[in-house]
């Protein structure tokens, strides 16, 4: 298989799409710097002590504009660990980057739905519903069409965890 050459312009947006589980954590750690990445997950569990507690969302995500926001204004790169199935969420980031005058791109995880349930069972200790994977695995086929209508300046298609795990993501600097 060949290995998928990923090209960030840094700073810009970068918006991980996939559902829970997907392995979008793992492979923000994996290819950018810790402080650049920012996870709706890990916000609920500053506010609420648990990264699973779904009440907290709404103050995890009002959170989330503002460090996105910042960042973006201060022209830091800026990594975006949500599922982003939702369109109106995936318009108000990439509003965020137009108005910085930042690039925007999406790597999205487009598994079988059957890779998703299997990876959300081996996930240790932070599995999701089920009927919840299946959800925002049906919710991704949409997200995928959706957003070559969106605007973004690049959108990186991975299509298995194996594609995932060789991806070479390259940081470079803006043009000019």
């Amino acid at each position: 298989m060949p290995r998928m050459r990923i090209s960030v312009t840094d700073p810009s947006l970068v918006l991980l799409v996939g559902p829970s589980g997907a392995g979008k954590s793992t492979f923000a750690k994996a290819h950018f710097p810790s402080l650049a990445v920012l996870s709706s997950d890990e916000l609920r569990a500053v506010i609420a002590g648990d990264p699973n507690d779904q009440s907290a969302s709404a103050e995890a995500f009002g959170v989330l504009a503002l460090l996105i926001d910042g960042r973006l204004r201060r022209r830091l790169l800026t990594v975006v660990d949500a599922t982003s199935l939702r369109r109106e969420s995936r318009r108000r980031w990439l509003r965020m980057a137009r108005r910085h005058g930042l690039p925007a791109v999406t790597i999205c995880f487009d598994y079988p739905i059957s890779t998703y349930l299997e990876l959300n069972r081996r996930r240790p200790g932070r599995r999701v519903e089920e009927d919840v994977v299946r959800d925002q695995a049906a919710r991704m086929a949409a997200a995928l069409a959706d957003l070559s209508a969106e605007g973004w300046d690049g959108r990186y298609v991975l299509a298995s965890p194996e594609a995932a795990a060789a991806a070479e993501v390259t940081l470079v600097g803006p043009p000019g």
